[in-house]
């Protein structure tokens, strides 16, 4: 039965790579499967309502992007009028709250998809023969999980994802560890091995030409019983270091990402790992540096790849869980000290805990506050993200020590955003009052002055302010005062193309080795905004 109209829906989140589930169900429904007719949108894209829809497929990512993905499934319920039977959502979010979108009073039968495709078609989608449901009979083809992803799907949407010119798969699921903070033993269980690498590479080329960069999603490769075997094949592909892909006049760099990083703990116990990755055009090379428990495997791994001169790394670091503001600083410092004395290039991305199963962004860990974590973020958000090894650069952001890092954190947060002004420019006078009258508090002083913003939004502080007694509490709490839209232009206009300036020169980071989220566009935070700024003007 050809000739079925497919539609393929992405929430219009902001994201990294391309909806690789969607691709495949693509390929699978698409001219070389089941010869449908397949439109792919981002978001809610009104230019589809005027067609009759035979099957709508909504994928999910971040589980704290519940409200988009919401959207998108009430949208595809009206690209269907409300037929809840063809509607199946999928992926991380879906998984990971598979009984929250089971009980939306909205969406009582619409097909919510647990895990990975990796049956027949007909099992993994919960197809009814029964009922004669649309390829119900598909019970021993090809899982959708093992189809080539069509790429042809990417050109159908104005949105460009940063990493797109690559080969994208797998060569292990899964993982040995039940990490406590991570989603993967629920989305894909124990770690096995998955097909040859060559074949998925051999079959994208055959359909859309060579693609410059390898990456590899597995969760823990390091950990596979053919981890050599693996590094051999990639080789073989020609992934080497200095590897080049000759398209148009001038040849390109070609690069293999572990998107997902790598374990500290393994890689410690024997420089044959790093040997071995050393062997292949690794950019970077990611490891895991979750807690300060990691500290004394982390660095031997770090020192090993060192010795196998692989110089350009990352590493992912987990906040907000069991952790500490000055745990965090620990660690982002210790990167700082490994750059120095091996000569390194180590960027390091925090990455802000969030419960698999919470709708949104709104988790504050036991040794953390809200007011520190948006400090935090407005931090990252002025350095996309990255923690920079350079000793001035982490200096500047971050301070040299935790109680410098720790005033920075409890400084008024248009201060911390408009970083620029107040040290050096303009608001120089405006900064130097507030440290002084900052510094006379005492301790008891400090910590209601934290209590204060940690359990209140920006937009009650003045009415906090009223009720204290305290005279010096009062005026210390004026500084947190949100300024007038007409300062925040004028401080833009000065500031904007120095930013600019230091971001391209300090950071040196290509848009493709940034990660997927780093809770930088939290909606449900009260932070700054640049481009209202830019539009006002």
């Amino acid at each position: 039965m050809p000739n079925k109209n497919i539609l393929l829906i992405e929430p219009s989140y902001k994201n990294k790579y391309p909806p690789l589930g969607l691709m495949k169900i693509a390929q699978y429904h698409g001219p070389r499967g089941k010869s449908d007719h397949v439109r792919f949108v981002k978001g809610e894209d009104c230019s589809v309502l005027d067609r009759a829809w035979d099957r709508v497929y909504v994928t999910t990512l971040f589980s704290f992007e519940y409200k988009r993905i919401s959207k998108s499934i009430d949208f595809a319920l009206e690209a269907v009028s409300g037929s809840a039977d063809r509607v199946f959502v999928g992926g991380i979010a879906a998984s990971l709250m598979h009984q929250r979108f089971l009980h939306e009073p909205g969406w009582r039968g619409v097909r919510f998809i647990r895990g990975l495709l990796d049956k027949s078609p007909a099992e993994s989608l919960q197809l009814d023969d029964f009922a004669g449901e649309l390829y119900a009979d598909d019970r021993f083809g090809k899982p959708i999980e093992d189809y080539v992803p069509d790429y042809g799907i990417l050109s159908q949407v104005p949105y460009r994802y940063p990493v797109n010119d690559a080969y994208f798969t797998y060569a292990s699921r899964g993982c040995i560890r039940k990490c406590s903070f991570c989603g993967v033993p629920k989305l894909e269980g124990d770690q096995r091995d998955t097909e040859s690498i060559s074949g998925v590479v051999k079959g994208i080329e055959e359909l859309y030409g060579p693609k410059k960069d390898l990456i590899l999603m597995d969760n823990n490769v390091v950990a596979s019983p053919r981890f050599k075997e693996i590094i051999a094949e990639i080789r073989d592909l020609g992934f080497t270091p200095g590897a080049k892909l000759s398209r148009g006049r001038v040849p390109i760099l070609r690069r293999v990402d572990f998107n997902q990083g790598v374990d500290a703990r393994i890689l410690c116990k024997d420089p044959v790992y790093l040997r071995e990755l050393s062997t292949i055009c690794i950019q970077p090379l990611r490891i895991a540096f979750d807690h300060l428990g990691l500290a004394k495997p982390y660095t031997q791994a770090i020192r090993y790849a060192s010795d196998n001169g692989l110089r350009d790394l990352s590493n992912y670091m987990l906040y907000n869980f069991h952790d500490s503001p000055s745990d965090l600083f620990e660690r982002m410092r210790m990167n700082v000290a490994l750059n120095e004395q091996l000569g390194l290039r180590i960027f390091s991305f925090p990455m802000r805990y969030q419960p698999t199963d919470l709708p949104d962004r709104s988790h504050v860990g036991e040794k953390w506050n809200r007011y520190y974590l948006r400090s935090m973020q407005i931090i990252l958000q002025a350095t996309h993200g990255i923690v920079s090894g350079s000793p001035v650069f982490f200096k500047r952001a971050f301070g040299d020590t935790y109680e410098e890092f720790e005033r920075i954190l409890l400084r008024p947060h248009h201060f911390i955003f408009n970083r620029e002004w107040y040290d050096n420019l303009g608001g120089r006078a405006r900064l130097d009052d507030y440290e002084r009258e900052f510094s006379a508090l005492s301790s008891s002083q400090h910590n209601a002055l934290l209590e204060i913003l940690g359990t209140r939004s920006p937009h009650e502080y003045r009415a906090a302010s009223r009720g204290l007694k305290d005279s010096q509490l009062r005026r210390i709490m004026r500084y947190y005062f949100h300024p007038a839209r007409e300062q925040e232009i004028k401080i833009w206009r000065r500031v904007s193309q120095l930013r600019a300036k230091q971001e391209r020169e300090e950071l040196g980071v290509a848009d493709d080795e940034l990660v997927e989220d780093a809770c930088l566009d939290d909606e449900s935070s009260t932070l700054p905004s640049r481009r209202p700024m830019v539009e006002a003007v």
